[in-house]
Protein backbone atom coordinates (compact mmCIF):
# COMPACT_ATOMS: atom_id res chain seq x y z
CA UNK A 1 0.00 0.00 0.00
CA UNK A 2 0.97 3.23 -1.05
CA UNK A 3 1.15 6.49 2.02
CA UNK A 4 1.05 10.11 1.78
CA UNK A 5 2.51 12.60 3.47
CA UNK A 6 2.50 16.70 2.50
CA UNK A 7 3.92 19.87 3.97
CA UNK A 8 3.50 23.27 2.84
CA UNK A 9 6.30 24.94 1.77
CA UNK A 10 6.69 28.87 0.75
CA UNK A 11 10.23 28.61 -1.17
CA UNK A 12 11.76 32.47 -1.27
CA UNK A 13 14.05 33.62 -3.42
CA UNK A 14 17.14 35.50 -3.31
CA UNK A 15 16.00 38.40 -5.26
CA UNK A 16 12.74 39.93 -6.62
CA UNK A 17 11.55 38.56 -9.63
CA UNK A 18 10.03 40.55 -11.99
CA UNK A 19 8.70 39.23 -15.59
CA UNK A 20 6.18 41.20 -17.84
CA UNK A 21 2.90 39.70 -15.98
CA UNK A 22 4.59 40.90 -12.48
CA UNK A 23 6.89 40.39 -9.41
CA UNK A 24 6.96 37.84 -6.44
CA UNK A 25 9.75 37.42 -3.69
CA UNK A 26 8.63 33.85 -3.12
CA UNK A 27 6.64 30.73 -4.60
CA UNK A 28 4.00 28.29 -2.73
CA UNK A 29 5.31 24.80 -3.01
CA UNK A 30 3.89 21.76 -1.85
CA UNK A 31 6.09 19.24 -1.03
CA UNK A 32 5.07 15.09 -1.39
CA UNK A 33 6.43 12.39 0.15
CA UNK A 34 5.15 8.84 -1.07
CA UNK A 35 6.14 5.57 1.33
CA UNK A 36 6.00 1.81 -0.08
CA UNK A 37 7.20 -1.06 2.00
CA UNK A 38 11.12 0.36 3.09
CA UNK A 39 11.24 2.83 -0.10
CA UNK A 40 10.03 7.02 0.07
CA UNK A 41 9.75 8.49 -2.88
CA UNK A 42 9.58 12.81 -3.34
CA UNK A 43 7.74 15.18 -5.44
CA UNK A 44 6.79 18.59 -5.46
CA UNK A 45 4.02 21.36 -7.07
CA UNK A 46 5.78 24.57 -7.60
CA UNK A 47 2.62 26.84 -8.05
CA UNK A 48 3.66 30.21 -8.78
CA UNK A 49 0.45 32.52 -9.05
CA UNK A 50 0.08 32.44 -12.63
CA UNK A 51 -1.31 29.49 -13.42
CA UNK A 52 -3.47 29.02 -10.29
CA UNK A 53 -2.62 26.70 -8.06
CA UNK A 54 -2.67 27.01 -4.18
CA UNK A 55 -1.34 25.49 -1.18
CA UNK A 56 -4.76 24.95 -0.40
CA UNK A 57 -5.86 24.08 -3.49
CA UNK A 58 -2.73 21.35 -3.91
CA UNK A 59 -3.69 19.86 -0.31
CA UNK A 60 -7.22 19.41 -0.76
CA UNK A 61 -6.88 17.61 -4.03
CA UNK A 62 -4.02 15.15 -2.22
CA UNK A 63 -6.37 14.97 0.66
CA UNK A 64 -9.45 13.59 -1.61
CA UNK A 65 -7.69 11.40 -4.37
CA UNK A 66 -7.67 7.86 -2.66
CA UNK A 67 -4.66 6.08 -2.79
CA UNK A 68 -5.78 2.83 -1.46
CA UNK A 69 -7.33 1.97 -4.64
CA UNK A 70 -3.74 1.29 -5.87
CA UNK A 71 -1.37 -1.58 -4.38
CA UNK A 72 2.09 -0.78 -5.86
CA UNK A 73 3.95 2.17 -7.51
CA UNK A 74 4.39 -0.50 -10.13
CA UNK A 75 0.33 0.41 -11.60
CA UNK A 76 2.11 3.72 -12.06
CA UNK A 77 0.26 4.43 -15.30
CA UNK A 78 -3.59 3.98 -14.07
CA UNK A 79 -2.62 5.68 -11.01
CA UNK A 80 -1.85 8.75 -12.73
CA UNK A 81 -4.36 8.14 -15.26
CA UNK A 82 -7.06 8.32 -12.04
CA UNK A 83 -5.39 11.32 -10.79
CA UNK A 84 -5.69 13.25 -14.09
CA UNK A 85 -9.42 12.42 -13.85
CA UNK A 86 -9.61 13.40 -9.85
CA UNK A 87 -10.00 17.18 -10.79
CA UNK A 88 -9.31 19.19 -14.15
CA UNK A 89 -6.26 21.35 -14.39
CA UNK A 90 -4.69 21.06 -10.42
CA UNK A 91 -1.57 20.39 -12.88
CA UNK A 92 1.63 21.41 -10.51
CA UNK A 93 -0.35 18.98 -7.96
CA UNK A 94 -0.18 16.45 -9.91
CA UNK A 95 3.33 16.34 -11.11
CA UNK A 96 4.55 16.43 -7.48
CA UNK A 97 2.64 12.66 -7.20
CA UNK A 98 4.43 11.53 -10.59
CA UNK A 99 7.55 12.51 -9.46
CA UNK A 100 7.47 10.64 -6.56
CA UNK A 101 6.10 7.72 -7.78
CA UNK A 102 9.16 7.89 -10.30
CA UNK A 103 11.09 8.33 -7.31
CA UNK A 104 9.95 5.40 -6.20
CA UNK A 105 9.91 3.41 -9.30
CA UNK A 106 13.70 4.26 -9.55
CA UNK A 107 14.48 3.08 -5.98
CA UNK A 108 12.84 -0.22 -6.49
CA UNK A 109 14.48 -0.80 -9.70
CA UNK A 110 17.87 0.85 -8.26
CA UNK A 111 18.50 2.61 -10.84
CA UNK A 112 18.36 6.34 -11.52
CA UNK A 113 15.63 8.08 -13.53
CA UNK A 114 17.71 8.48 -16.53
CA UNK A 115 18.33 4.98 -16.81
CA UNK A 116 14.65 4.42 -16.21
CA UNK A 117 14.00 6.33 -19.52
CA UNK A 118 16.52 4.66 -21.35
CA UNK A 119 18.27 7.99 -21.76
CA UNK A 120 21.88 8.84 -22.15
CA UNK A 121 23.85 10.69 -19.06
CA UNK A 122 24.78 13.87 -20.34
CA UNK A 123 26.17 17.45 -18.99
CA UNK A 124 23.56 19.64 -19.04
CA UNK A 125 24.41 23.28 -20.11
CA UNK A 126 21.56 25.23 -18.01
CA UNK A 127 21.20 28.48 -18.33
CA UNK A 128 20.59 31.53 -15.92
CA UNK A 129 17.42 33.25 -15.53
CA UNK A 130 17.80 37.18 -15.13
CA UNK A 131 14.35 38.80 -14.58
CA UNK A 132 12.81 42.28 -15.65
CA UNK A 133 15.00 45.20 -13.54
CA UNK A 134 16.89 48.21 -13.43
CA UNK A 135 20.14 48.46 -15.74
CA UNK A 136 22.36 48.74 -12.77
CA UNK A 137 21.06 45.86 -11.15
CA UNK A 138 20.70 44.00 -14.27
CA UNK A 139 24.58 44.31 -14.83
CA UNK A 140 25.49 43.27 -11.21
CA UNK A 141 22.56 39.86 -12.13
CA UNK A 142 24.81 39.30 -15.23
CA UNK A 143 28.23 39.48 -13.46
CA UNK A 144 26.86 37.21 -10.62
CA UNK A 145 26.13 34.42 -13.68
CA UNK A 146 29.39 34.47 -14.58
CA UNK A 147 29.92 30.92 -15.02
CA UNK A 148 27.17 29.88 -17.11
CA UNK A 149 27.04 29.91 -20.72
CA UNK A 150 23.82 31.03 -21.62
CA UNK A 151 22.40 34.00 -19.71
CA UNK A 152 18.22 34.10 -19.90
CA UNK A 153 16.98 37.03 -20.02
CA UNK A 154 13.47 38.36 -19.39
CA UNK A 155 11.68 40.85 -21.77
CA UNK A 156 7.76 42.15 -22.60
CA UNK A 157 8.05 44.98 -20.53
CA UNK A 158 8.52 48.88 -21.25
CA UNK A 159 12.47 48.66 -20.99
CA UNK A 160 13.52 45.89 -23.50
CA UNK A 161 16.57 47.57 -24.78
CA UNK A 162 17.62 49.17 -21.56
CA UNK A 163 17.99 45.43 -20.19
CA UNK A 164 19.73 44.05 -23.71
CA UNK A 165 22.05 47.01 -23.12
CA UNK A 166 22.68 46.19 -19.75
CA UNK A 167 23.22 42.70 -20.22
CA UNK A 168 25.83 43.52 -23.44
CA UNK A 169 27.75 46.06 -21.22
CA UNK A 170 29.09 43.54 -19.14
CA UNK A 171 28.41 40.20 -21.00
CA UNK A 172 28.80 38.44 -24.55
CA UNK A 173 27.16 35.10 -23.89
CA UNK A 174 24.17 33.81 -26.33
CA UNK A 175 21.08 34.82 -24.53
CA UNK A 176 17.75 32.93 -24.31
CA UNK A 177 15.45 35.81 -24.95
CA UNK A 178 11.90 35.35 -22.77
CA UNK A 179 9.16 37.91 -23.54
CA UNK A 180 6.55 36.31 -21.34
CA UNK A 181 3.28 37.11 -23.52
CA UNK A 182 4.63 40.30 -23.55
CA UNK A 183 5.04 41.74 -26.73
CA UNK A 184 1.49 42.21 -28.30
CA UNK A 185 1.89 44.24 -32.02
CA UNK A 186 3.15 41.28 -34.78
CA UNK A 187 5.39 43.65 -36.74
CA UNK A 188 7.06 44.82 -33.80
CA UNK A 189 7.62 41.92 -32.22
CA UNK A 190 9.29 40.97 -35.86
CA UNK A 191 11.63 43.74 -35.90
CA UNK A 192 12.43 43.01 -32.00
CA UNK A 193 13.59 39.41 -33.42
CA UNK A 194 15.73 40.82 -36.17
CA UNK A 195 17.74 42.92 -33.71
CA UNK A 196 17.87 40.79 -30.95
CA UNK A 197 19.44 38.01 -33.67
CA UNK A 198 22.16 40.21 -33.99
CA UNK A 199 22.99 40.56 -30.94
CA UNK A 200 23.15 37.10 -30.15
CA UNK A 201 19.97 35.92 -29.02
CA UNK A 202 19.39 32.11 -29.52
CA UNK A 203 15.61 32.10 -29.53
CA UNK A 204 12.50 33.84 -28.11
CA UNK A 205 9.94 32.06 -26.09
CA UNK A 206 6.63 32.85 -25.71
CA UNK A 207 6.64 36.64 -27.99
CA UNK A 208 2.80 37.31 -27.85
CA UNK A 209 0.01 36.28 -26.05
CA UNK A 210 -1.12 32.66 -25.96
CA UNK A 211 -4.34 33.32 -27.48
CA UNK A 212 -3.46 35.30 -30.21
CA UNK A 213 -3.49 32.27 -32.73
CA UNK A 214 -3.49 34.68 -35.91
CA UNK A 215 -0.69 36.85 -34.96
CA UNK A 216 1.71 34.21 -33.72
CA UNK A 217 0.82 31.83 -37.28
CA UNK A 218 1.78 35.10 -39.33
CA UNK A 219 5.17 35.48 -37.60
CA UNK A 220 6.38 32.30 -36.94
CA UNK A 221 6.64 31.66 -40.96
CA UNK A 222 8.73 35.49 -40.76
CA UNK A 223 11.17 34.97 -37.54
CA UNK A 224 14.75 34.71 -38.01
CA UNK A 225 14.98 33.21 -34.48
CA UNK A 226 12.98 29.91 -33.60
CA UNK A 227 10.08 30.70 -31.30
CA UNK A 228 9.20 28.74 -28.72
CA UNK A 229 5.64 27.86 -26.80
CA UNK A 230 6.13 28.06 -23.10
CA UNK A 231 2.55 29.54 -21.80
CA UNK A 232 0.82 28.57 -24.91
CA UNK A 233 2.00 24.98 -24.76
CA UNK A 234 0.99 23.18 -21.64
CA UNK A 235 0.37 19.43 -22.10
CA UNK A 236 0.45 16.77 -24.70
CA UNK A 237 -2.56 17.79 -26.79
CA UNK A 238 -1.10 21.28 -27.27
CA UNK A 239 1.87 19.73 -28.79
CA UNK A 240 -0.13 18.21 -31.52
CA UNK A 241 -0.71 21.83 -33.02
CA UNK A 242 2.39 23.66 -31.85
CA UNK A 243 4.03 24.44 -35.23
CA UNK A 244 1.42 26.12 -36.61
CA UNK A 245 2.24 29.11 -33.83
CA UNK A 246 6.23 27.78 -32.56
CA UNK A 247 9.55 26.12 -33.81
CA UNK A 248 9.72 24.19 -30.51
CA UNK A 249 8.23 23.87 -27.14
CA UNK A 250 8.95 24.77 -23.52
CA UNK A 251 8.37 21.71 -21.42
CA UNK A 252 7.99 22.12 -17.18
CA UNK A 253 6.64 19.07 -15.20
CA UNK A 254 4.39 21.79 -13.17
CA UNK A 255 2.45 22.39 -16.67
CA UNK A 256 3.11 18.80 -17.91
CA UNK A 257 1.30 16.71 -14.49
CA UNK A 258 5.10 15.30 -14.12
CA UNK A 259 7.50 12.88 -16.16
CA UNK A 260 5.37 10.49 -17.67
CA UNK A 261 4.20 13.06 -19.82
CA UNK A 262 6.73 15.75 -20.58
CA UNK A 263 8.79 12.17 -21.59
CA UNK A 264 5.81 11.85 -24.09
CA UNK A 265 5.74 15.27 -24.91
CA UNK A 266 9.33 15.30 -25.52
CA UNK A 267 9.25 12.41 -28.06
CA UNK A 268 6.14 13.70 -30.14
CA UNK A 269 7.81 17.13 -30.15
CA UNK A 270 10.97 15.67 -31.83
CA UNK A 271 8.68 13.09 -34.13
CA UNK A 272 7.58 16.69 -35.30
CA UNK A 273 10.88 18.27 -35.95
CA UNK A 274 10.15 20.78 -32.64
CA UNK A 275 12.59 21.92 -31.02
CA UNK A 276 12.85 21.15 -27.17
CA UNK A 277 13.30 23.37 -24.48
CA UNK A 278 13.46 21.88 -20.62
CA UNK A 279 12.36 24.67 -18.43
CA UNK A 280 10.99 25.03 -15.02
CA UNK A 281 9.08 27.46 -12.63
CA UNK A 282 11.35 28.44 -8.95
CA UNK A 283 11.55 24.89 -7.55
CA UNK A 284 13.70 23.03 -5.19
CA UNK A 285 16.24 20.82 -6.29
CA UNK A 286 13.80 17.71 -6.04
CA UNK A 287 11.52 18.82 -8.72
CA UNK A 288 15.06 20.62 -10.88
CA UNK A 289 16.45 17.27 -10.34
CA UNK A 290 13.57 14.90 -11.65
CA UNK A 291 13.53 17.19 -14.61
CA UNK A 292 17.22 16.76 -14.99
CA UNK A 293 16.96 13.08 -16.37
CA UNK A 294 15.14 14.38 -19.53
CA UNK A 295 17.98 16.55 -20.03
CA UNK A 296 19.23 14.02 -22.76
CA UNK A 297 16.05 14.98 -25.16
CA UNK A 298 16.72 18.74 -24.93
CA UNK A 299 17.67 21.23 -27.13
CA UNK A 300 18.30 23.82 -24.67
CA UNK A 301 18.30 23.41 -21.04
CA UNK A 302 16.94 25.81 -18.44
CA UNK A 303 16.86 24.22 -15.10
CA UNK A 304 18.09 27.09 -12.80
CA UNK A 305 14.66 27.39 -10.44
CA UNK A 306 16.67 25.93 -7.49
CA UNK A 307 19.87 28.22 -7.58
CA UNK A 308 17.89 31.07 -7.05
CA UNK A 309 16.28 30.55 -3.55
CA UNK A 310 17.50 31.15 0.35
CA UNK A 311 15.82 27.61 1.67
CA UNK A 312 16.17 24.53 -0.23
CA UNK A 313 15.14 21.87 1.50
CA UNK A 314 17.02 19.36 -0.76
CA UNK A 315 20.77 18.20 -2.47
CA UNK A 316 20.75 16.79 -5.52
CA UNK A 317 22.81 17.01 -8.60
CA UNK A 318 25.70 19.20 -8.18
CA UNK A 319 25.92 22.54 -10.92
CA UNK A 320 29.55 23.36 -11.48
CA UNK A 321 30.50 26.01 -14.12
CA UNK A 322 26.85 26.04 -15.24
CA UNK A 323 26.75 22.33 -16.06
CA UNK A 324 24.14 20.28 -14.34
CA UNK A 325 26.32 17.07 -13.29
CA UNK A 326 23.51 14.09 -12.88
CA UNK A 327 24.30 11.69 -10.09
CA UNK A 328 23.82 8.48 -10.01
CA UNK A 329 21.34 8.13 -6.77
CA UNK A 330 18.50 6.01 -7.46
CA UNK A 331 15.29 7.59 -8.59
CA UNK A 332 15.32 11.38 -8.72
CA UNK A 333 19.00 11.76 -7.26
CA UNK A 334 18.35 13.53 -4.00
CA UNK A 335 20.95 13.38 -1.10
CA UNK A 336 20.17 12.05 1.92
CA UNK A 337 16.12 13.91 1.85
CA UNK A 338 15.75 14.16 5.34
CA UNK A 339 11.91 14.77 5.61
CA UNK A 340 11.15 15.30 9.40
CA UNK A 341 13.40 18.50 9.42
CA UNK A 342 11.67 20.53 6.79
CA UNK A 343 9.82 22.81 8.42
CA UNK A 344 6.42 23.59 7.36
CA UNK A 345 5.17 26.57 6.24
CA UNK A 346 1.78 27.43 7.98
Amino acid sequence: MISVEIKPFLLNKKHVFRIAGGARINTPVLLVKLTYNNFEGYGEASMPPLYGETIETAQIFIKTFDFSKFSSPLEINALLKSLDKHSPGNTAVKAAVDIALHDLLGKMANMPLYKYFNLPKKELKTSKTIGIDSAEIIEKRVEEAADFHYLKIKLGGNNDTEIINAVRNVSKKPLFIDANQGWTNKEEALEKIAWLKEIGAVFIEQPMPKKAFSDMEWLVTRSTLPLIGDEGIQRLSDVKTASNFYHGINIKLMKSTGLKEAFEMANLAKSMNLKIMLGCMSETSCAIGAASHLGAMADWVDLDGNLGVTNDPYQGHKVINGCIHLNDNNGIGLINPDWNKIETYV
